[in-house]
């Protein structure tokens, strides 16, 4: 049995701290300070409440960090602060660069992991999956907590920072998808074709994050789409609808000019573009 302090169980944090107590292990967590929300979700996923942090953490060889971002650093802060030398995984959805400061000036003296959380909150038929990177034996300590739970360890090649890169990219794209998608539909509204745009995009496949092959074909249209894009701001300024993503997606088209009708281009060149302006080569 290990055990674990989990900061702090919000419904993600809850329901990963329900998984280690599943798999026989001991799990804390310190209710100072906190809502009664919070505590009936420690109090459901079996947690166990301590008086202090201090304690917590004397008692931990673990501390898994699962906050809201803008808290990823005063959380480990706070761990820092009682020389806490065991494994510290911080789970939180933060770019590379956080992670590596707090990997390498926050918690110097604990075992850091860069973890990312995929998924809905674990449990009963939901699953979820830890990615985690950083040293080799603490992975191995943090995949031992939830062996056989809803939710699995998968470890990232890299070192600190490529799990949460991963958050991000993946992120980036689920969160402006659904963005946008909120906008398509409020202009649609707006029109009165709503109906007609869900059955439309009922035709549409599903799978564009998963089969980036198609990449080279859009930066061969960008000349073509980005005239396009500048009338949907216009419809969407005429509508009192916000323009930012057809503006942001205009200047993302714009660094794939060079690429006009080069459908031969590799995956690799396309989204080289898209860092700078590149080179025409393939």
């Amino acid at each position: 049995m290990t055990t674990v302090t989990v900061l702090h169980p919000g419904s993600m944090g809850a329901a990963v701290a329900a998984q280690a107590v599943a798999a026989g292990h001991e799990v804390l967590w310190v209710p100072d300070g906190r809502s009664p929300a919070t505590r009936e979700r420690a109090s459901k996923a079996g947690a166990l409440a301590v008086d202090s942090l201090a304690v917590a953490l004397d008692r931990s060889s673990v501390v898994l960090s699962v906050c809201p971002p803008q808290a990823a650093e005063d959380v480990a802060m706070e761990v820092a602060g009682h020389d806490f030398s065991g494994v510290y995984v911080d789970a939180n959805a933060i770019n590379p660069q956080r992670m590596k400061h707090i990997a390498g000036v926050v918690c110097p003296g604990s075992v850091t992991l860069d973890g990312a959380i995929f998924g809905p909150p674990p449990g009963g038929q939901r699953t979820a999956r830890l990615y985690l990177a950083g040293d080799e034996q603490a992975v191995g300590v943090v995949e031992g907590l939830f062996k056989d739970t809803h939710l699995e360890p998968r470890r990232v090649s890299g070192d600190i920072g490529s799990a949460s890169a991963l958050k991000m990219a993946f992120a980036s794209y689920q969160k402006a998808a659904r963005t946008l998608a909120g906008v398509a539909h409020a202009l649609a509204a707006t029109h009165g074709v709503g109906a007609e745009l869900t059955a439309e995009a009922e035709t549409m496949a599903s799978n564009i994050l998963s089969d980036p092959d198609y990449l080279p074909s859009v930066a061969a249209r960008a000349w073509r789409w980005a005239p396009e894009m500048e009338d949907i701001a216009e419809t969407l300024r005429a509508a009192d609808l916000p323009t930012e993503i057809a503006d942001a997606t205009v200047a993302v088209l714009a660094r794939w000019e060079q690429d006009k009708d080069r459908y031969d281009l590799s995956v690799a060149t396309a989204l080289a573009h898209l860092r700078g302006r590149g080179t025409a080569s393939s």
